[in-house]
């Protein structure tokens, strides 16, 4: 029986557009997440490691699309592949079978290190992008969570002893975001 061919898609961002990616292929299933590569911890990555099984071949856009560094790209890759799953990726024109040989072994490295070496590049430019803007003042940073009046009343509360994981949740807010507001005092 031979087994099922499974998409996976990966954008960023809950705005940005997946249909550039497998665009005009078929599958039996695809799993789509809209989360930051950075790290493998992605609930339809999840998914999809769960879901495949021998015979399968998950089909990817491009490595880029499945992780962001290279332990990730390499642990996911052999993880499902040591479950008799192939990976494809359609931009690199590869397919890991679990059988590889040295060259696919170098392939996935050198692939993986520049899908690692341009996130590294797109963090630096962001720092100086911020940094410049902060210089012309421009920058402002993120918007704040609670308004005047409210991180006074978060003040106050805690200071007559109400527990901050509640007035945290109160207000929508981390406890760390709580804490930032009560050292800013």
């Amino acid at each position: 029986m031979e087994g099922q061919r499974i998409g996976y898609v990966r954008v960023s961002t809950l705005d940005q557009n997946t249909e550039r990616q497998l665009n005009g292929l078929e599958f039996h299933k695809t799993f789509t997440d809209k989360a930051s590569g950075k790290d493998a911890q992605r609930p339809q990555l999840q998914e999809v490691l769960e879901y495949v099984r021998d015979g399968d071949t998950l089909v990817v856009h491009s490595m880029d699309r499945l992780a962001r560094n290279l332990n990730d790209l390499r642990e996911i890759v052999s993880t499902l592949t040591a479950k008799g799953v192939q990976v494809q990726f359609v931009k690199e024109n590869l397919l890991f079978k679990g059988d590889e040989d040295a060259m696919q072994t170098l392939m996935l490295s050198i692939m993986g290190a520049f899908a690692e070496f341009e996130r590294n590049l797109i963090r630096e430019r962001q720092r100086e992008g911020i940094q410049l803007a902060k210089q012309r003042g421009v920058y402002k940073g993120r918007k704040a969570k609670l308004t005047n009046e409210q991180a006074t009343e978060v003040r106050q509360r805690v200071a007559a002893g109400e527990k901050k994981t509640i007035l945290a949740r109160e207000f929508g807010i981390s406890r760390e975001t709580l804490y930032s507001y009560l050292r800013a005092a």
